[in-house]
């Protein structure tokens, strides 16, 4: 986490603070803080602002509910600028709106899908495949070399396909999707490994679907 004091505040003590979704950087909303605002984030793990109208300190959703959940918080180059990023409990606007910068009308339900944290993931696979710990269930399945990857990737694929069959015929299907759920969270963690098992970054298939997407 950030250290405060080597935060350049201006000359009246605050510092533009700029918010991001953690879960697909979205920029939710734009404002100021002292060192109260920052060291209460830092402290609660909530997001706080030095609020210019009241002229005191803020904390983000203090009445509409609507917190900001502190992910991470670092400075721009010269120290003078902050970005913070945030998991919003609702809401971020004022207007009821996802972000301060959406327009007005734009459903706040209409939120990203937190495919941004597979870069977390992707950093652990890698990090995995670079050091092959014990005990590390990721650099078994690696040291098992592409078959024993491919094999899991095969596995939880047909899971998946009986899971979604189950689904269709489901009566009551709020069991039948969590395992939707379930094992598609497999499948994506499983087809991770064996791009890293292949050393092949994702960035290249996103890069074809986004090929794909522009044809």
């Amino acid at each position: 986490m950030i250290d405060g004091a080597s935060v350049q505040f201006g000359s009246d003590g605050l510092v533009p603070a700029v918010v991001q979704d953690a879960a697909d950087g979205r920029v939710l909303m734009v404002a100021y803080m002292d060192r109260e605002a920052l060291d209460a984030t830092i402290a609660t793990g909530e997001v706080h602002f030095h609020s210019r109208s009241r002229g005191r300190l803020w904390r983000k959703g203090e009445e509409s509910g609507n917190l900001l959940r502190l992910a991470g918080i670092a400075a721009d180059c010269d120290s003078d600028a902050l970005l913070l990023t945030a998991e919003p409990a609702g809401p971020t606007c004022h207007r009821g709106t996802r972000s301060c910068f959406d327009a007005e009308g734009v459903p706040a339900e209409d939120a990203a899908q937190g495919f941004a944290w597979l870069e977390t993931l992707w950093t652990r696979i890698a990090s995995r495949a670079a050091e092959r710990p014990t005990g590390s269930y990721t650099a078994s399945l690696l040291e098992g070399g592409v078959d024993a990857v491919g094999r899991k990737v095969t596995e939880e694929a047909t899971e998946l396909l009986l899971a979604a069959k189950d689904d269709a015929t489901a009566s009551d299907r709020s069991q039948t999707q969590v395992r939707i759920a379930e094992e598609t969270a497999d499948l994506l963690y499983h087809a991770l490994v064996l791009l890293a098992e292949r050393s092949v970054r994702p960035a290249r298939a996103v890069e074809v679907l986004r090929k794909r997407h522009r044809a």
